[in-house]
């Protein structure tokens, strides 16, 4: 599953939230330096997914806040369910 997010780093916990444009917004609670919050993002998302960090890919967006990612091992079906724990 391919999922596009907008990413913010320094937040006070790391979360989920649905954007008014159709991405998805994830708050860090990791700053944007050396990777940091890339890394945060990658954990941050394995564990709501349920997969190991090794299925989660950084596809592009690697220095913009506009981020790909893709998810292995969870189908496009499954992962809707998932993100639709997290719509207000």
């Amino acid at each position: 599953m391919t999922i596009h997010l907008h990413a913010k780093p320094n937040a006070r916990r790391s979360q989920l939230l649905p954007g008014p444009d159709g991405r998805w917004l994830v708050r860090l609670a990791a700053p944007p330096q050396d990777g940091q919050a890339n890394a945060e993002l990658i954990a941050f998302l394995a564990e709501v997914f349920g997969v190991p960090k090794r299925d989660v890919q950084l596809l592009s967006g690697h220095t913009a806040p506009f981020k790909k990612v893709e998810i292995s091992g969870v189908s496009d079906e499954t992962g809707a369910a998932i993100l639709a724990r997290y719509h207000a």
